[in-house]
């Protein structure tokens, strides 16, 4: 894979990329919280490969005060002491759907989910982890690079 990216990405489709912003930014201000929807783009993020995305959502988690430690442990959330039921739900469904339609075992994730979120908060809990597939695969399609210095808001 080539280290240079194949187009100027943030500065074209500008209409577009506005719409797909500001849905990231209504779920992140959303009835989740800002950390839960972090854990979720982090999560499907390291399932997609997307280095870009990773970066930034890590960094977010740590200005949010949360521990590297913690943090290092999503990719083996199932295992790990640092999440809370909540979460774990909300990490299994967040794979679950993003597993879709490859692998399409969503039953078990839904009645998990289901115990712990209210319709309005799946449905929103839908859209972050869309939004953050979106993003993941406009990034590894266009071969988007980790920044060495991360611009202003990423």
């Amino acid at each position: 894979m080539t280290h240079t990216a194949r187009l100027p990405f943030f500065t074209l489709a500008q209409t577009p990329l506005k719409n797909m912003v500001a849905l990231s930014m209504s779920v992140k201000n959303g009835v989740l919280g800002h950390r839960l929807i972090e854990l979720i783009n982090l999560r499907v993020s390291q399932i997609n490969g997307c280095g870009v995305c990773i970066d930034m959502h890590w960094r977010d988690l740590i200005k949010q005060g949360a521990d590297p430690r913690h943090l290092n442990s999503i990719a083996g959330w199932r295992e790990s002491p640092f999440f809370s039921e909540r979460e774990r739900a909300a990490l299994g469904w967040a794979e679950a759907v993003n597993a879709l339609p490859q692998k399409d075992d969503t039953d078990a994730a839904f009645r998990e989910v289901k115990e712990h979120f209210n319709d309005e908060e799946i449905a929103q809990m839908g859209y972050a982890i869309s939004v953050i597939k979106g993003w993941n695969m406009l990034n590894l399609s266009l071969r988007n690079q980790i920044p060495e210095v991360p611009p202003p808001g990423m």
